[in-house]
């Protein structure tokens, strides 16, 4: 009979960490950050709690990752530890191990309930190369109630209105281009910035030069009432 394995004590701190992937490092995915991650804490030698059963791995939540191939300014994650540590050390200690371009931040402790309840829209910059004109194509793709696109998901090929999930998006000039300002209420199925820019392909012809340059630059509660987007890691409890 095999043997049960040792039950792992709880957590006694849990600390929240907003990270940003910036330059060559948002090609990175969110399997080979979250193995860059570990591999930072056991450097970093942060004292992790870590979970019961035979195969015990440190506890470390994700929440809301970016798309690959999307910078971001906003990414977050909760790991749980096994002595209380000043976050001000782990901001410093986990900066310091994880490579240039994965960068730490801010650490606080969390208040408590679920990370991912708290990132309901978030704010996007989306770079498009060239000189087109793209206010008229915002204008019309704006007065649209809904526009369907197609995607592949895990569970195959799926259809969804990604105009509904778009509470707002300007068109303003940029460095070589245009540069679209789009706030995203977070649906399920997830609308993401492509969608938008496909759904976009649908009402006019869009026009750019280039790869699209995404970056997301805020993530956290939508208030509907203000139309703004909070800071997850100092929500009122």
């Amino acid at each position: 009979m095999r043997e049960q394995p040792e039950q792992q004590a709880p957590p006694v701190q849990r600390l929240r960490i907003r990270y940003a992937k910036r330059g060559r490092l948002r090609f990175t995915s969110h399997r080979d950050f979250s193995r860059a991650f570990e591999r930072a804490v056991f450097r970093a030698r942060i004292p992790m709690a870590y979970s019961s059963g035979f195969n015990p791995h440190p506890r470390i939540s994700y929440a809301g990752a970016s798309p690959t191939g999307a910078a971001s300014e906003a990414e977050y994650l909760e790991i749980g530890l096994a002595q209380v540590v000043d976050p001000a050390d782990v901001h410093r200690e986990l900066d310091e191990a994880l490579p240039e371009g994965l960068d730490v931040l801010e650490v606080v402790e969390s208040p408590g309930g679920s990370l991912s309840d708290q990132l309901t829209g978030s704010r996007w910059r989306i770079g498009l190369p060239g000189d087109a004109d793209l206010a008229p194509l915002v204008e019309r793709f704006l007065a649209q109630e809904t526009i369907l696109v197609e995607r592949m998901t895990k569970k195959g090929l799926r259809e969804f209105d990604a105009r509904g999930a778009v509470v707002s998006m300007r068109a303003e000039p940029g460095p070589g281009g245009t540069v679209l300002d789009l706030v995203l209420r977070h649906t399920v199925p997830a609308v993401r910035p492509d969608d938008v820019l496909t759904a976009m392909g649908k009402v006019g012809e869009l026009k750019h030069a280039g790869a699209p340059v995404l970056t997301r630059l805020e993530q956290g509660p939508f208030d509907e009432l203000t139309q703004t987007i909070g800071d997850p890691l100092h929500v009122a409890t």
